[in-house]
């Protein structure tokens, strides 16, 4: 019988909690563990999870082939550190989705994953991620046309996870959603062939529904979202504070929805791709899940050259990963087929 993959899963809150449950329905698949801040928490939320302290990332009793960095990007994945720690334990995945700081974290990745020998896939949640990948694909299928993405198409608007957790951890917040909007008239001038430049703040507006701590001065915190570098600074920006209770009743659920849109310019051809997830976390721990099984397979591939192959020679019980692929790769480095459980002959019988 086949070895299962071993995740780990580093992290249990909304993402965290859809990839536990996503490892469920992956046959190849089985859960390692839950690393995390609060263990006590976790096991009164989830009895029976094999829950540990995030302090014993380095004395685990298992040792898993993979683990999905669920935190934060601004506050757990790069600035924390939390990234390039979990590399030097095992391949890692992650959905890093502050745009601008994507190569600079990719960089840092590469450099720690070469040095531990794993594989370290960033950025792969639904946005960066499975729409960059759309995003390459219809400006290549349509040579000269600008590829176009647009998040929030409903009237409720879409809930961003990241910028959620960008207000949440600011100091005298106590809960927040955060939906973003897309700008019907931006979409429109896109279909019609216009190919316009636009700027992130000419597709979408963000709506930021905010909880504050008692005695949190309002207009400080909302000075601080309307600034705050690459999440808001460079939209428009409205800021609304109510109740725990407003919050629950008013705001449920956690749905989300894009399309990344390229049209020729006389308007006659168009490539599309959408996506509509009734629960965004459960949309990001499908692709970030996929992406951990393409890791554990890229690992597994020996690292081309001569000095490689007598590495692998003089190590052939694999005590490390040393004459094997490794390093920081993004979702466009990623053959589809390595996403699949299913094998190349089903592939090309199947889905060619």
């Amino acid at each position: 019988m086949k070895k299962k993959i071993l995740v780990l899963v580093v992290g249990y809150g909304n993402i965290g909690c859809s990839v536990v449950d996503g490892i469920k329905g992956q046959p190849d698949m089985e859960l390692a563990g839950v690393l995390t801040r609060r263990p006590d928490d976790v096991l009164k939320q989830a009895p029976g999870l094999p829950v540990f302290h995030i302090d014993q990332t380095e004395s685990l009793p298992v040792k898993p082939d993979v683990a999905i960095l669920c935190g934060g990007s601004c506050s757990d994945l790069f600035d924390g550190g939390q990234g390039q720690r979990l590399i030097q334990l095992c391949h890692t995945v992650d959905s890093f989705d502050t745009h601008p700081r994507i190569l600079e974290y990719a960089d840092a990745m590469n450099s720690a994953a070469k040095e531990a020998g794993h594989v370290a896939i960033f950025s792969t949640g639904w946005d960066p991620g499975a729409f960059s990948m759309a995003r390459v694909h219809n400006e290549a299928f349509m040579l000269g046309c600008k590829p176009y993405a647009f998040y929030g198409l409903s009237k409720e608007g879409g809930l961003s996870m990241g910028h959620t957790n960008a207000i949440n951890i600011l100091a005298g917040v106590a809960n927040s959603k955060q939906y973003t909007h897309a700008l019907e008239d931006s979409m429109k001038r896109v279909r019609s062939g216009e190919n316009p430049d636009l700027a992130p703040g000419d597709m979408h507006w963000r709506e930021c529904i905010v909880v504050l701590e008692e005695g949190a001065d309002e207009n400080a915190i909302r000075k601080q979202i309307i600034e705050m570098p690459n999440y808001f600074a460079p939209y428009r920006t409205e800021v609304e504070f109510v109740t725990q209770e407003e919050l629950d009743s008013r705001y449920t659920g956690m749905p989300h929805d894009g399309i990344v849109i390229a049209v020729s310019e006389d308007g006659r051809s168009r490539i599309e791709y959408s996506n509509t997830w009734e629960s965004n976390p459960d949309g990001t721990a499908g692709i970030m899940l996929a992406f951990a099984r393409a890791a554990v397979r890229l690992g597994n591939q020996p690292a081309p050259g001569i000095l490689n192959a007598i590495t692998r020679l003089v190590n052939p019980l694999r005590q490390n990963k040393k004459g094997y692929t490794c390093g920081s790769f993004s979702p466009l480095d990623i053959p589809p087929a390595m996403l699949s459980i299913h094998s190349r002959e089903i592939l090309m019988t199947k889905y060619m």
